[in-house]
């Protein structure tokens, strides 16, 4: 009997203690935004589809990583605009020759999500990220993967700044 004493209390210590934990991702997310519209990120880079190769990413992880939809305009709750500010290359180390043996690529983006009626829904009003990609030409690996890599670490951050504070 005493056992089944220390049980009961064990039993009900550990359920208090998780009485407000939520399981899932639909709780990570604000409740009452149900849709996305995502527009064309829009840049001003030299290089070709960057902003459509971005644009695409962030589609891809608000399918996989939110319960929220991707829908028109016309019919989503919310909207998710952005632009490329700026691309840059720089070369860190090379060869006594002149070959480059690794670069940096990095882009640095500005984001904002609204609602219908043009109020942010980020923490932030307006996030602006900047992340950079080591190339190591020597090692096989071109400017294509390692962009690919960048739009990726960028899709992934975005989604993350769209969680709820704690």
């Amino acid at each position: 009997m005493e056992r089944f004493g220390c049980w009961l209390i064990l039993l009900i210590c550990l359920a208090s203690g998780c009485r407000g934990y939520q399981v899932g991702n639909r709780f990570m997310f604000r409740q009452d935004i149900r849709s996305v519209h995502v527009g064309i990120i829009e840049s001003n880079s030299y290089r070709r589809f960057t902003g459509q190769k971005l644009t695409e990413a962030i589609v891809k992880q608000i399918e996989q990583q939110t319960p929220m939809v991707i829908a028109e305009p016309a019919t989503a709750d919310s909207f998710i605009q952005g632009q490329i500010l700026r691309d840059t290359k720089r070369v860190q180390g090379q060869t006594a020759t002149g070959e480059l043996r690794s670069l940096d690529y990095g882009w640095q983006i500005e984001i904002v999500w609204v609602d219908r009626a043009g109020t942010p829904l980020m923490p932030r009003q307006l996030v602006q990220i900047s992340l950079d990609e080591q190339i190591i030409p020597e090692g096989g690996q071109s400017l294509a993967a390692a962009e690919q890599q960048l739009v990726e670490r960028l899709a992934r951050r975005i989604v993350g700044q769209m969680e709820m504070p704690w």
